[in-house]
């Protein structure tokens, strides 16, 4: 990872991330996660504070290190004890059937290998486990696709490989069995940048 990366990139996502139009959208997600917790994509741990009271541990994935470092104010803060660890999370190291539940925010539109994560998600959960996910990604207004399909290249290389124009559904779906999903806009936030996909998916 270069310069801005490390050190300017995880501030901007800190600070974008934080919109109270989107916190509202990870409090909701989360309210049903239950059981053995492993979140990919991390970050500076922005979705703590909106895990269930009953959640003690989790495990925690990010591929950056310097996000992790910004994570350790609100980790000493929080009441659930996090073990970090670099990671990609196209390669997760636990073994299959672990976890009861899997939780990722803002996170596929930016993995390079979306789909080997979630077949990787996949395996280390649990039969009956669910995947809790709030992304960003291809809105279903056609007008609005022209013009993130144009600005994903730029997104990429500004924002550490964000897309803007992932279809987040389609991509779930064809890996579990079943999903439950919503699709709408964030409020007071560009369209572009906006469309939400929030939904469970199980491993049936």
């Amino acid at each position: 990872m270069g310069f801005y990366s490390q050190n300017i990139l995880p501030y901007l996502l800190d600070w974008s991330s934080s919109d109270p139009n989107l916190s509202v959208h990870r409090q909701e997600i989360l309210a049903d996660v239950k059981g053995k917790v492993l979140e990919i994509g991390f970050g500076t741990g922005l979705n703590l504070s909106y895990y269930p009271k009953h959640i003690k541990t989790i495990i925690a994935v990010d591929i950056n290190p310097k996000a992790n470092k910004l994570a350790q104010k609100r980790i000493q803060s929080s009441n659930i004890t996090v073990d970090c660890k670099v990671l990609n999370g196209e390669s997760l190291p636990m073994a299959d059937n672990t976890f009861d539940s899997v939780v990722s925010s803002f996170t596929l539109c930016s993995i390079a290998d979306v789909e080997q994560a979630l077949a990787e998600i996949y395996r280390v959960m649990k039969p009956g486990g669910k995947f809790f996910f709030v992304e960003h990604g291809l809105s279903n207004e056609p007008k609005i696709q022209i013009w993130q399909n144009r600005l994903t290249p730029i997104q990429k290389a500004i924002v550490g490989g964000c897309h803007l124009n992932r279809n987040i559904r389609q991509i779930v779906e064809n890996q579990f069995d079943t999903v439950s999903l919503k699709e709408l806009y964030a409020d007071n936030s560009p369209k572009i940048m906006a469309y939400l996909y929030k939904g469970i998916a199980t491993k049936e």
